[in-house]
């Protein structure tokens, strides 16, 4: 499913039971390019408007996860910044990471989310009650996913997915009115 078409029933019934969205971090978080410098991995690129979407779904009492298969401080950094407290770096099997998480957390699989971008995620996107995936994602990862963004991977497709949970949850509108209602701006 491509965003919110026509069809979408069971894909928001889906992500209206999300307790726990897992991320990928590279090419789901970011555009998918490393920088690296003489001291190795310089530096990322993170979406404001992605953050802010994982922002509000904790608001909305949904549980954030970072699942990767790099280690940075970077990450480290951009997850302390989002006040994301399961970070899971280094992780050569992201299903079994996933597993082991829910299980820790006391969250069914049916009710965690995973979003990722190319094949080292399929296997945590198989197990997830709504596995999710960018559009510039390879066909294989798009066909196998229950929603896909429009937008591309760093630039606002996990916004736009965490906007599609809220919407489903029936959280969009209060998430929005705690915005849109501050005093001296427009409304």
């Amino acid at each position: 499913m491509k965003g919110e078409g026509p069809g979408t029933d069971e894909v928001v019934a889906r992500a209206a039971r999300v307790r726990l969205v897992a991320l990928d971090v590279d090419g789901t978080l970011t555009d998918a390019r490393l920088y690296f410098g003489g001291d190795g991995e310089a530096m990322k690129s993170f979406s404001v408007r992605d953050g802010f979407g994982l922002t509000l779904l904790r608001e909305a009492g949904v549980r954030i996860a970072i699942v990767t298969a790099r280690q940075s401080t970077i990450v480290e950094a951009r997850a302390t910044e989002l006040r994301i407290e399961d970070v899971l770096q280094a992780v050569p099997d992201k299903a079994q990471a996933l597993q082991a998480l829910c299980a820790q957390r006391g969250i069914a699989l049916a009710e965690c989310a995973f979003v990722g971008d190319d094949w080292p995620d399929l296997r945590a996107m198989s197990i997830a009650g709504l596995a999710a995936t960018v559009a510039d994602a390879p066909r294989e990862v798009r066909e196998r996913a229950h929603w896909v963004s429009v937008l591309p991977a760093g630039c606002g497709a996990v916004r736009e997915f965490a906007e599609f949970v809220l919407r489903a949850k029936g959280a969009f509108d209060a998430a929005l009115a705690r915005y849109a209602g501050m005093p001296g701006r427009p409304g």
